[in-house]
C-alpha cells in the first residue's frame, strides 16, 4: 500500500518514464479523467451550471472576519475580471489532472466531493489520498512556496488551514494535507499535518469554535478592524494596502478614499498619498479599474 510520503516522487518518476503503476488500468483512468473534465465544463457552460448561494461554506470559513461579514451581508463589491474566471477554470483543470496523476502513479483516491458538515455549515472536500484527507491546489510560485516549506500555517490569507481542518473534523480524521502544484512551472509538493500531534496554536484550535464564532459574527455589526493593516510604500511616505487587501473585492468599501496607480508590474493601491506617484491613476469602482 502506497502512502502520501512517496506521492510526489512517484508522480515525477511516472512522468519521466510515461509508464503508469502496474496496478493501474490506464484506459479506465484516462476515461475517468475525461469524464471529470467534461463534468467541469458542464458546470461552467452547460445545463448543470448552478450558482452557489451558500454565504458561509467550509471552503471560506478561514477567511478574515471582516471579509466574511461583507460577503454574508451583501456589501457592494468589485466585479471579477474575465481573466480571473479563466484563471479559476484553469485551476480546476490542474486539480483534476493532479488527481489523475495520483491514480496513475498507483496511489488511492477516495471520498471525491464528499459532503462535509460542521455545526450546520456545509462543504465538499476534494478527496482523500492514501487515507489522508486532502485538498488539491494550484498555486502561483509565491503561494506554492508556502506549501513547499510549510510556512502556510503562518501566512494563510485564503483560510486553507481552517478549510482542511473542517474536512478532517467532518471525516473524523486528524491527518490532513494538500497536494499542490506551481501552475507556472509544474513543481508538485505534498504538505501534511497531524492535527493531533502538533504544538502549533492555529492547528490545535477546534474548528467548531471557529464555525460558531463566524456564525454569530456575521449577524452582528461590521467588524471595525482591518483584515490586514496598511504597509509603507517604500520610503515615499505613502501607505499601500497589504497583499491580502489588494486582492479583496471589498477594498473600496473598507477604504473609500483609496487611490490606484498603474505600474508595469500591476496596480498599486494607496490609502495614504504623501508623494504623488508619477504614473497613471485609475478610478476604482465596483467594476474594478
Amino acid at each position: 500500500m502506497k502512502t502520501v510520503e512517496t506521492l510526489v516522487a512517484d508522480i515525477y518518476a511516472m512522468m519521466e518514464s510515461k509508464d503508469a503503476d502496474p496496478s493501474v488500468d490506464v484506459e479506465a483512468e484516462i476515461e475517468r479523467f475525461g469524464d471529470g473534465v467534461k463534468a467541469l465544463m458542464r458546470k461552467e457552460f452547460g445545463a448543470e451550471k448552478r450558482e452557489d448561494n451558500r454565504l458561509l461554506r467550509l471552503s471560506n470559513i478561514g477567511r478574515t472576519d471582516r471579509y466574511l461579514w461583507n460577503h454574508y451581508n451583501g456589501t457592494d463589491k468589485e466585479e471579477l475580471e474575465p481573466n480571473t474566471y479563466v484563471k479559476f477554470m484553469y485551476g480546476h483543470l490542474i486539480e483534476e489532472m493532479l488527481i489523475f496523476l495520483t491514480r496513475m502513479a498507483g496511489h488511492t483516491v477516495t471520498d471525491e466531493q464528499k459532503v462535509c458538515k460542521v455545526n450546520g455549515i456545509v462543504g465538499h472536500m476534494d478527496c482523500s489520498i492514501d487515507g489522508i484527507v486532502t485538498d488539491v491546489k494550484s498555486a502561483s510560485a509565491f503561494g506554492f512556496k508556502k506549501f513547499k516549506d510549510g510556512s502556510l500555517v503562518h501566512d494563510d490569507p485564503f483560510g486553507y488551514i481552517d478549510q482542511i481542518k473542517a474536512y478532517g473534523h467532518a471525516c473524523g480524521q486528524t491527518k490532513v494535507g494538500w497536494l499542490a502544484m506551481d501552475k507556472a512551472n509544474g513543481h508538485i509538493t505534498y504538505l501534511k499535518y497531524d492535527l493531533k500531534e502538533t504544538d502549533n496554536t492555529k492547528l490545535k484550535e477546534p474548528i467548531t469554535d471557529r464555525v460558531d464564532k463566524i456564525k454569530a459574527m456575521v449577524l452582528g455589526p461590521e467588524p471595525t478592524a482591518y483584515c490586514y493593516e496598511p504597509v509603507p510604500d517604500g520610503k515615499s511616505g505613502n501607505m499601500k494596502l497589504a497583499i491580502g487587501c489588494s486582492y479583496c473585492q471589498f477594498k473600496a468599501h473598507c477604504y473609500p478614499d483609496l487611490r490606484v496607480f498603474s505600474y508595469a508590474y500591476g496596480p498599486k493601491y494607496l490609502c495614504k498619498v504623501v508623494n504623488e506617484p508619477r504614473v497613471r491613476e485609475f478610478v476604482l469602482d465596483e467594476t474594478g479599474f
